[in-house]
């Protein structure tokens, strides 16, 4: 491919050369063809490479490493040898410094910009060329048969061209003046989409203040540093009827911002891969191979790990059974400019996945340590793509992420740099204080102690560096744990309330204030889902030689770990699993939910005290009720959702078992219960107007917003869909689309018989109801998406909408009975009689086909 390129560019030049020298005719000017000819000729010869002393000078302050740097000036030239062209670099963009404009889209140093992966390449006439790789499609075996077709279908974008100046003194290299591409504004170096600088609402470039800071170049890995400024658009502003990005708009201008940039080389002999598993919880990078399938072609996923390998030396140690350190350990550096007093409880919560990977057979596998000063390594950075770390950033948003870059070829993790929000504080403290301050003494004030927040910001610290590990969320896990066990102090104390710290189980709320559970038995922690993940991710296999093999004996373990429920994958997202859950605990959320009203009952009698701070306001005690609302407000969500569940159990065909089942009816039936009981009966314990009058907050829109949130969870095209589905498959033990309505009204309309008055809180769920039922029938205008969801990812079965199914009838069955009752109820008081006249309209209107 590359000898055809190469002629057809020479016999391209040739046929230009052969015209550029054919004589005029007649005296007359040359054509403007052959002045362009003649033009390109003369800038031939100048890009004629030349002597390596005429262009790398004794001026030249030179730097050695991947890419040998040499500034001259205000030049900057690099010297690519021949040992690290056509080798795949992975590219890392970075802010180093941020704008104080930037803060209001949420910008901070060390944010990610971009990540692609380039080669260096020889190029026709004394070239070098950058070109971008892509990994989508891949036949990573070079003697398969489908090897060069497809090479010959995925030809590489050059993404940038450079005259070769010079050849490097030994000839085994060469050397191009890499300034102007440094200083321009490519998406191979810096912001790697359109829609990167959109989000930050950058334009153009401005040439004119934009320069290059410095280069510094290691063995396997470039820094680049520069200044960019550019063009920013206006912000949105609000308009009356509606919100805008920015609340109040922002003038149009320029930002200027500091940003890195790092070359690393991926692996000469890349990692042997793993194949994702959806058994076990790992992220992936994935490519279509067409060597996989003999009669066709199979998207790959890898799992994304680190390459841990035991030290040669050890080897027969490793095969023994016996703990080593691996060769390579995975290093955490905590930023610099981190708080110290914090700087111990991050390296703990690093630490603390020391113990899973000796499950793996490797001790010290992972060490989180402080960044070295400048006086114990001057050339530490934390921009240098080699250093991982822990990245503090002085941030509003109360949140840590945990991201990493991968080589694509094998899903090798190079680095990660841990996005650590300051205001995570707020956000740990307000989970710690909702769900624990009923049973632990040292959450009842809104200023905890060091040595508490600490713990938070370690359990913190251990879920964001398991992400980093390539673990995704174990959203199932906390479902594995009966409810009693989590009041049984010494069963909770020894196994922790979750198998898996990347569940999101934030902290032990079903505790009761007599089962006298310490702190253990209340934090998350690293379980038994977490120590089998890491073995299965990262144990060894010395004598398995192929990707194959290993995943044999995978299997095989995989198979065996079956046989525990604790150390399933329960899924990280499933819009109909139950058991799929976040901020949820155990094995039923009906009981869990009733613990935990029961500990905030015992918050909210105390709130006024517990968030009382002399000479402040009231904010506290506001955000404190907001957050107590909040978690009512989950606890309605996870026993919403067992109501047309349908539990995933990842399997394999040798595994017994299904892997859809649909939710038992009695557990249907408790949870919907259990909204009767604890959501549309008006939980008044919840109205403490003392506390509502110094917050100026409605009573009537708390319990609106908690009832409506049930409403809307339940009476849905896609859990209507479900329970039709499972009516059809599991006949009369289905709990069935007329048994939910039929247990709905018989507790949102019992004043229908009687004639009692209805209350306003009770007006307003009545109210709530009609409303959905008719949003039902008579859906809003909106993109034209089948309306109906009935299986796992939203899709209805045969391409089936709500009016093709039985919803749509049921529902208008409902309402024709409903207003058949309401017109038969008698009520005395006025506002009772115009609430019901006012739904009968309301039905009736919804109904008529002419309106």
């Amino acid at each position: 491919m590359k000898k055809n390129l190469f002629t057809l560019l020479v016999v391209a030049g040739a046929v230009t050369f052969a015209h550029a020298q054919r004589p005029t005719q007649g005296g007359t000017a040359p054509s403007d063809s052959t002045r362009r000819a003649s033009s390109a000729l003369g800038a031939a010869a100048a890009a004629k490479p030349k002597p390596y002393d005429q262009v790398i000078t004794n001026k030249a302050q030179t730097r050695l490493g991947l890419v040998i740097s040499h500034k001259i000036e205000d030049k900057f030239f690099f010297e690519i040898a021949d040992s690290v062209l056509n080798r795949d670099i992975l590219v890392v963009s970075r802010i180093s410094k941020a704008s104080a404009t930037l803060r209001d889209n949420q910008v901070y140093a060390g944010d990610q910009i971009g990540s692609s992966v380039m080669r260096f390449e020889k190029g026709p006439n004394n070239k070098l060329f950058i070109r971008k790789i892509s990994f989508r499609a891949y036949s990573p075996d070079s003697t398969s048969s489908m090897y060069k077709s497809v090479q010959n279908s995925t030809v590489q974008n050059i993404a940038a061209s450079f005259n070769v100046a010079a050849y490097a003194k030994d000839n085994k290299g060469v050397v191009v003046d890499a300034t102007d591409f440094i200083n321009s504004d490519n998406d191979v170096f810096y912001f790697s989409s359109p829609a990167a600088k959109t989000r930050f609402r950058l334009g153009a470039q401005l040439a004119d203040r934009s320069f290059i800071n410095t280069i510094k170049t290691f063995p396997t890995n470039t820094e680049i540093n520069v200044t960019k400024t550019y063009s920013m658009s206006a912000a949105p502003t609000t308009g009356a009827g509606g919100g805008g990005m920015m609340g109040g708009g922002g003038a149009a201008g320029s930002i200027t911002v500091e940003l890195n940039t790092s070359l690393v080389a991926l692996p000469k002999v890349p990692m042997k891969a793993r194949y994702f598993d959806p058994r076990v919880g790992y992220f992936a990078v994935g490519y279509t191979d067409f060597d996989a399938n003999p009669q066709g072609v199979k998207d790959l996923e890898l799992v994304k790990r680190w390459r841990l390998e035991p030290k040669p030396q050890d080897m027969a140690k490793y095969k023994r059974g016996e703990l080593v350190e691996p060769a390579k350990p995975i290093i955490f550096y905590i930023d610099p400019a981190t708080p110290k007093k914090w700087v111990p409880y991050l390296i703990a919560g690093v630490n603390d996945w020391q113990k899973a990977f000796e499950k793996a057979g490797f001790k010290n596998a992972v060490i989180g340590k402080m960044a070295p000063t400048k006086a114990q390594d001057s050339t530490w950075s934390l921009d240098d793509a080699r250093n991982s770390a822990i990245v503090y950033k002085p941030s509003e948003i109360p949140n840590a992420s945990g991201p990493s870059i991968s080589d694509p070829r094998t899903g090798e993790i190079m680095e990660s740099h841990i996005n650590w929000y300051h205001n995570v504080m707020k956000l740990v403290r307000d989970w710690y204080f909702i769900q624990t301050a009923a049973v632990d003494k040292r959450a009842r004030t809104v200023n905890f102690s060091d040595e508490l927040m600490g713990d938070l910001i370690r359990f913190v610290s251990s879920h964001e560096v398991g992400h980093t590990l390539g673990l995704r969320h174990n959203h199932g896990s906390s479902s594995t744990v009966p409810t009693e066990n989590l009041r049984n102090k010494k069963w909770v104390e020894e196994n922790g309330h979750t198998p898996s710290i990347m569940d999101y189980a934030r902290f032990n709320y079903v505790a009761q204030p007599e089962d006298n559970i310490s702190k253990v038995g209340l934090y998350p922690r690293i379980g038994d889902y977490d120590k089998w993940a890491i073995d299965w991710g990262y144990r060894y296999f010395p004598d398995s030689k192929t990707v194959a093999s290993d995943m044999k004996i995978l299997d095989k373990m995989t198979v065996e770990a079956a046989k525990n429920r604790r150390l399933w994958f329960g899924t990280e997202t499933n819009p109909d699993d139950p058991h799929s859950q976040s901020e949820d605990l155990s094995d039923n959320a009906m009981k869990a939910s009733e613990y935990g009203i029961k500990n905030l009952k015992v918050i909210l009698s105390n709130l006024k005290t517990w968030t009382k701070q002399p000479g402040e306001n009231y904010d506290e005690l506001g955000n404190m009720y907001g957050q107590l609302t909040t978690q009512l407000g989950r606890y309605v969500g996870h026993v919403s959702k067992n109501i047309g569940g349908i539990y995933e159990n990842p399997k394999t065909v040798d595994q017994a078992g299904l892997i859809y089942e649909r939710t038992p009816a009695a557990t249907q039936k408790e949870a919907v219960n259990w909204l009767n009981a604890q959501v549309f009966t008006t939980p008044k314990w919840l109205l403490d107007q003392s506390i509502l009058d110094n917050i100026n907050e409605s009573p009537l829109v708390v319990v609106s917003k908690l009832q409506n949130a049930a409403l809307t969870r339940v009476i849905s095209t896609r859990v209507l869909g479900n329970l039709i589905a499972a009516e059809a498959a599991d006949g009369a033990t289905a709990y069935k689309i007329a048994d939910l309505f039929k247990d709905l009204n018989a507790s949102i309309f019992t004043e229908l018989k009687g004639g009692a008055a209805i209350d306003v809180y009770r007006r307003n769920l009545q109210k709530a109801y009609v409303d959905r039922l008719i949003a039902i029938i008579n859906p809003p205008a909106a993109p034209t998406v089948a309306a109906a969801a009935f299986g796992r990812g939203g899709a209805a079965p045969s391409g089936l909408s709500a009016s093709q199914t039985d919803a749509v009838s049921v529902v208008k069955g409902q309402l024709r009975e409903l207003d058949k009752a309401i017109k038969a109820s008698s009520h005395a008081d006025t506002l009772s009689k115009y609430h019901l006249e006012d739904l009968s309209d309301r039905i009736e209107k919804a109904l008529d086909s002419k309106k």
